[in-house]
């Protein structure tokens, strides 16, 4: 992949967010010094606070593209681990009609 990608305000050469119920997650890619490139994962949550004001909570994951295949190896595991084992419960309704996969797929990411 020899052309460069242009970077958006925040600095990211892509940027995918994901709201899923009370939670938004954003994909991230951004590049080192070097030219390398990584992906963030961010989980946001808004709490709100006994005074009613709210904020938000956020947990962040670095991932590297030499670990990409091992990441989605585990998360496709946990995922299939879950929807063999898990007792049925009725899904949550989502805010959109797009679909969705369980496996994830990384196939040319880190190549």
């Amino acid at each position: 992949m020899s052309e460069e990608l242009e970077k958006n305000e925040s600095g990211d050469l892509f940027s995918k967010s994901v709201r899923a119920g009370k939670r938004t997650y954003f994909f991230d890619v951004k590049s080192t010094r070097g030219n390398d490139y990584y992906l963030t994962i961010t989980e946001s949550k808004k709490r709100f606070g006994t005074d009613g004001k709210f904020s938000y909570e956020k947990h962040k994951i670095f991932l590297y593209k030499e670990d990409f295949e091992k990441f989605v190896e585990g998360l496709n595991e946990a995922v299939a681990h879950i929807k063999e084992n898990a007792p049925e419960i009725e899904p949550r309704k989502e805010h959109n009609n797009e679909s969705t996969s369980s496996e994830v797929n990384f196939e040319d990411l880190g190549k």
